[in-house]
């Protein structure tokens, strides 16, 4: 036998006021006194009352639900991100719609268009590009967007992503502290305009790079990278850089053996990012290599295997989930109705320190 589900009107009922009242306390429109307010929520609790969302949203022009689109739920930068998204969008009596762009613009496209198309009040994105998602720009001023970890050219919005220059920065001055000045860099770099990252090795730091290229994560650790070397009066060597732009998993561990192949032996060895460092152990298994007494190692991210080595890797460690909670945030903000400039939230990672550099004598 089926029980009938509580509706608007039994809560009225039970709470004594009318049930446009009630409507408007549950559907959290409208005003009521807080009298009011508290008997219909006593009664809605009492009799297990569950809101009919689509109805309300045909009455207030919200869904209550925000879009998610990562590059890559199974990724742990995004898992951890997401998680954090999700805990304050419950809190705020928000649902989230999750989906993946696999770093593939029509894919991104896609996923944009189904969100959309489900009514989201908003998106927390993490885009492909940084200069060709007409469809981003296109949805500026109808729907609030938040940009996660990378930006979009020609797009101002809100936007949640970690000080990759600064980070990169620390990261290798550490690595120069410790007397390596062969350091080699593994990094995801996306072509800018058909330039590598041999174009800027002998730009000043007052020049820096182009500003487009500054958008994506990849190029700001690159940016780093030169900073620490221009800091300790270094030149870079480009034979220790391996810019890849090939997404494929063999392309990271290739770039990772031309680094231990290259003319001058590195001593130490950066991986700009998660897919990096996978391409980077794969090289290092093949060769037999070891870590820290045959090259010290720092990666981006800090992957959760990395604390359970003996000894355990350094790594730069991004605060994921309070980048999360962050993005739904401001996100949130917008929703309600907040209308001020832009805002571009840059949280300080952590260097996470673990016995997997070693000093060694300056000019070794």
């Amino acid at each position: 036998m089926s029980v009938r589900k509580a509706t608007i009107a039994d809560v009225a009922q039970l709470a004594g006021v009318s049930t446009a009242t009630a409507g408007r306390v549950l559907g959290g429109y409208g005003y009521s006194s807080e009298d009011k307010k508290t008997r219909v929520l006593r009664a809605a609790e009492t009799l297990g009352y569950q809101p009919n969302h689509l109805a309300r949203s045909l009455i207030t022009g919200r869904t209550r639900a925000i879009g998610v689109v990562t590059a890559g739920i199974q990724r742990q930068l995004y898992a951890a991100i997401v998680r954090g998204i999700a805990d304050t969008a419950e809190r705020e009596g928000f649902g989230v719609l999750i989906a993946n762009s696999d770093e593939t613009p029509d894919e991104e496209l896609r996923a944009i268009r189904n969100l959309t198309a489900r009514q989201v009040d908003g998106l927390i994105v993490a885009p492909c590009g940084d200069s060709s998602d007409a469809h981003l720009r296109g949805l500026d001023g109808q729907l609030p967007i938040v940009l996660l970890d990378r930006e979009v050219a020609g797009l101002d919005v809100d936007s949640v992503a970690i000080d990759n220059v600064g980070a990169a920065r620390d990261c290798v001055a550490r690595l120069i502290a410790a007397g390596h000045e062969a350091i080699g860099l593994a990094i995801d770099l996306p072509r800018t305009e058909a330039r590598s990252a041999a174009d800027f090795v002998t730009r000043p730091r007052s020049r820096g790079l182009a500003k487009d290229s500054m958008l994506h994560p990849g190029w700001q650790r690159f940016h780093g990278y030169l900073l620490a070397h221009e800091d300790a009066g270094l030149q870079v060597d480009l034979s220790l850089l391996a810019q890849v732009a090939d997404r494929r998993a063999e392309a990271a561990e290739t770039a990772a053996l031309d680094l231990l192949q290259a003319p001058r032996r590195p001593t130490a060895l950066v991986a700009g990012s998660a897919r990096m460092t996978r391409g980077i152990m794969s090289a290092l298994l093949k060769t037999g290599h070891r870590i820290p007494d045959d090259l010290s190692f720092v990666g981006f991210d800090d992957l959760d295997w990395m604390s359970f080595m003996s000894p355990g890797y350094d790594a730069v460690a991004q605060p994921r989930r309070r980048m999360g909670e962050a993005a739904a945030k401001m996100l949130i903000d917008r929703i309600s109705g907040l209308a001020e400039a832009p805002r571009h939230l840059r949280l300080a990672p952590r260097q996470a320190t673990r016995g997997s550099v070693r000093a060694i004598a300056a000019g070794s």
